[in-house]
């Protein structure tokens, strides 16, 4: 690996003229390096575990396009399969063959998941499956952590306030709609008793991040998902897991699968994608058929279900359900954070790594964090300093230290261990006094 990057000029060039015609140059907002002080990537190419930039610069990424490449960029079969498929045509707005077949893997590889229904976007997935519960139980109020993202929808943009109801992360969402969403603080169980006390008839749907990914990294507390099965039970109410960055990369079977417990819905993106624009959302064959045209909850889409994703996820899934798929990208996992981990402790550091199968987040200013008010001791100066250190000796980890990082099946040995060193020496390098 080289250890300095080249000239980013052209990346600069191209970025100004982006932020002419693209809203800050970017179309999704952590794309553009918030509070970084680094000009954002503009990519030009990937393959396997690495990306290269408009100016010929090589890194190693850690972000793999949010989790979606967990066999990594352009996989040879995937790549293949895609390009006989694109040849048939690209999108008809009609049922295809590969949609059942995709459908059927799913089914197979998810046990709470009897029916599946594809969407473009996991905002489209867990949008839709919000609808779905509403529809299902007659029931207008969902129960959604703070700190837990599901998309942009408008009924899902809402962080803490004082007590349960929360206040927009948007403008442009009507008060009405924050009025039907109650949220609490993520692994707060005896909150959790008190609300489903409370809201027990008028509750549709529990929405979480099994294993939280978009606040960092966040594991839930013992018993969290457990009571939220139980309790949600009692009362009538859906549980819906979240698992459009978990889902088939913690596990073939999801978080679900790791935790043991069995959601009433689902909702999936990414891996499920293979690369493209895919997510999907499903569970028990009696909820689902309350979907039109069987039932009388509405969703539609001109691009759900297009073949050429369809034939990427089937292809990624295929391929995860290789022997040892899952125990390699662990052992890779922790090749990376252990160390990073073992030095942490060593120096006394203020920051932690939290890590499972295949995601990794590094915090600095707290030595865990289990929700979003442990995110508000976070020290952006130090993640800054961090990420460019890094940025510049050709590895990119996801530009912010609220997301989580992503290792591959196409993660090589040696570049693992340049990741492991390099950060050891960044962090060797800042006086134990600052932190």
């Amino acid at each position: 690996m080289t250890t300095e990057l080249l000239d980013r000029a052209k990346s600069e060039k191209i970025y100004e003229e982006s932020c002419r015609v693209i809203p800050k140059g970017v179309n999704s907002p952590v794309r553009s390096f918030p509070d970084l002080d680094e000009t954002p990537l503009v990519v030009a190419s990937g393959s396997g575990d690495q990306i290269v930039d408009v100016d010929g610069n090589r890194y190693i990424d850690f972000c793999q396009s949010w989790g979606a490449l967990i066999l990594g960029h352009a996989h040879p079969q995937i790549v293949e399969a895609t390009q006989r498929r694109i040849a048939l045509g690209s999108t008809f707005g009609i049922t295809t063959e590969i949609e059942a077949k995709l459908a059927k893997k799913v089914t197979e590889l998810v046990p709470s998941i009897e029916k599946v229904r594809f969407v473009s976007s996991g905002t489209e997935a867990c949008m839709s499956a919000i609808r779905l519960a509403r529809g299902f139980t007659g029931r207008d109020l969902i129960l959604k952590f703070v700190g837990n993202y599901h998309g942009h929808a408008d009924s899902l943009l809402i962080q803490a306030g004082s007590g349960c109801l929360g206040t927009s992360a948007s403008a442009g969402v009507p008060e009405e709609f924050v009025k039907k969403t109650l949220t609490l603080p993520y692994n707060d169980i005896e909150g959790c008793h008190r609300l489903f006390q409370e809201y027990s008839s008028q509750l549709a749907a529990v929405i979480v991040e099994p294993i939280a990914a978009n606040m960092g990294l966040v594991l839930p507390k013992p018993g969290f998902l457990e009571m939220l099965r139980e309790e949600s039970q009692k009362i009538g109410a859906l549980l819906i897991f979240d698992e459009v960055i978990t889902g088939f990369r913690v596990a073939l079977g999801g978080a679900q699968a790791v935790y043991g417990i069995k959601p009433d819905l689902t909702c999936l993106g990414k891996i499920v994608g293979g690369g493209f624009p895919a997510a999907a959302f499903g569970g028990r064959g009696e909820i689902m058929d309350y979907l039109a045209p069987l039932g009388p909850v509405y969703q539609a889409g001109t691009l759900s279900g297009n073949p050429v994703a369809m034939e990427a996820g089937f292809q990624t899934l295929s391929l995860l359900e290789r022997p040892g798929f899952y125990e390699k990208l662990a052992e890779k996992t922790t090749a990376i954070t252990q160390p990073i981990k073992d030095h942490l402790v060593r120096k006394g550091l203020n920051a932690c790594v939290q890590e499972c199968c295949g995601l990794f987040t590094l915090f600095f200013g707290t030595r865990e964090v289990t929700d979003l008010d442990d995110c508000k001791k976070l020290d952006p100066d130090h993640f800054r300093r961090f990420f460019s250190e890094l940025f510049k000796r050709g590895i990119y980890l996801s530009p912010s230290q609220h997301e989580s990082n992503f290792i591959s099946a196409a993660h090589t040995p040696d570049h693992l261990a340049y990741t492991r060193d390099t950060i050891i020496d960044v962090l060797s390098a800042i006086p134990a006094e600052h932190f």
